[in-house]
C-alpha cells in the first residue's frame, strides 16, 4: 500500500519527537536487520499510518499510548479490508518499534505486549471436486504436442499437490520413474519426497519421449521438465494460463488457480481416508495447524452431505 497525499503530508510534517525515533528505529532496521527493500518500505508506511493515527489522538508521549489506541487502530484496518497477512505484518511493526523505544530508553512502556489480532474466521479455499477435475483433466488435446505437454502438467499437479513454484522447478532428474516418487525442493529449499500415480506418471513419460525432446533447446531448458514450445522453462503465469484455458473449456466458473490443484489434492485424500500427518508430509508444511484447514474442508463437506440427504433436512 502506497502512502496516500494525507500521509505523505504528514510525514513531510512530522513533528520533531516523531520524526527522531522513526528515523531511529529505520536506521537500526536498515543496519540490524537484513531486510529487503520492500520489507523496510513496508514497515516505513506502516509506522508513518501509526504515528498519524497516534496524532490525530493528540498523543504527544510514547508513553501516553495504552494498548486500546493499538486495537483501535487495527480494528479500522480491518473494517477497510485489509488482508490478515497484512493486519498481522502491521502489527509485528508496531511490536519492533515499542520495543526498539524501549530498549533505547525513548519509551517507559511497551502498550503492544498484550494486544492481538482479533479472531477471524479462516476463509476455506476454493476446492475442485473430483467429477470437476476429471473433467479438466480430460480438456487436453491428445494429438498436439501442447495437448499432450498439458495433459501431463495437470496430472502431475493433482497427482502430487505441489507448489506451482516447485512445480515450475522440477528437472527430469528429480522425478524417479522406477521408484514412483518426485524430489521437490519447497520453501526454505527443504527437500521432501512425494509419491506419485501410475497415471500421472504414464503421461510424464509419454511427455518426455513424444514431446519434451523436440522442443528442447542447449543452453535454454536447463533440464527442466516443463518447457513452453521455445524450449524455454515454463514459468508462473504459464501454468496459471494453461489451468485458466482448460477450466474455461471444462464449463468450470469456480476461480480456479494452480493453488487449486494443491488444495482439491489435500481435501480428495482427507475425504478418501488419508491421515493428516501423511498430507502434512506431501504437502511440506512446517506446521501441521496449517494442513489442518483442509479438515475443516472435510466437515464443510460432511455437512453438506447431511442437509442434503438426511430426511430430517428435507
Amino acid at each position: 500500500m502506497v502512502m496516500n497525499e494525507r500521509q505523505i503530508r504528514f510525514y513531510q510534517e512530522m513533528i520533531p519527537y516523531y520524526n527522531h525515533a522513526l528515523q531511529s528505529f529505520m536506521d537500526h532496521v536498515l543496519l540490524n536487520k537484513g531486510l529487503s527493500a520492500n520489507t523496510q518500505m513496508a514497515y516505513e508506511r506502516d509506522l508513518v499510518r501509526y504515528l498519524q493515527f497516534l496524532e490525530d489522538r493528540q498523543i504527544k508521549s510514547f508513553d501516553a499510548v495504552k494498548p486500546e489506541f493499538i486495537h483501535d487502530l487495527i480494528k479500522q484496518l480491518l473494517e477497510i479490508g485489509l488482508a490478515p497477512s497484512s493486519l498481522a505484518r502491521n502489527l509485528s511493526t508496531f511490536r519492533m518499534f515499542h520495543r526498539f523505544l524501549l530498549a533505547g530508553n525513548l519509551s517507559t512502556q511497551d502498550p503492544t505486549v498484550n494486544v492481538d489480532l482479533p479472531k477471524q474466521r479462516r476463509k476455506l479455499p476454493v476446492v475442485l471436486d473430483i467429477h470437476e477435475i476429471e473433467t479438466i483433466l480430460n480438456c487436453p488435446d491428445l494429438s498436439e504436442k501442447r495437448g499432450v505437454r498439458d495433459k501431463a502438467l495437470l496430472e502431475f499437479l493433482y497427482a502430487t499437490g505441489m507448489r506451482v513454484t516447485e512445480l515450475i522447478t522440477i528437472t527430469q532428474s528429480n522425478v524417479m520413474i522406477e521408484e514412483g516418487f518426485v524430489r521437490v525442493f519447497g520453501k526454505g529449499s527443504k527437500e521432501r519426497l512425494i509419491p506419485v500415480g501410475k497415471t500421472a506418471l504414464r503421461y510424464i513419460e509419454r511427455y518426455r519421449r513424444d514431446v519434451r525432446e523436440t522442443l528442447t533447446r542447449k543452453g535454454r531448458s536447463k533440464d527442466r521438465l516443463f518447457l513452453n514450445l521455445r524450449g524455454m522453462p515454463l514459468s508462473r503465469v504459464a501454468v496459471w494460463m494453461i489451468i485458466k484455458q482448460y477450466v474455461r473449456y471444462a464449463g468450470i466458473e469456480k476461480n480456479v488457480s494452480p493453488h487449486t490443484f494443491r488444495h482439491s489434492f489435500a481435501t480428495h485424500l482427507l475425504e478418501g481416508g488419508a491421515d493428516l500427518r501423511s498430507v502434512q508430509e506431501m504437502l511440506g508444511h512446517a506446521n501441521i495447524t496449517t494442513t489442518q484447514i483442509y479438515t475443516h474442508l472435510d466437515r464443510e463437506y460432511l455437512r453438506d452431505v447431511i442437509q442434503t440427504f438426511h430426511p430430517r433436512e428435507q
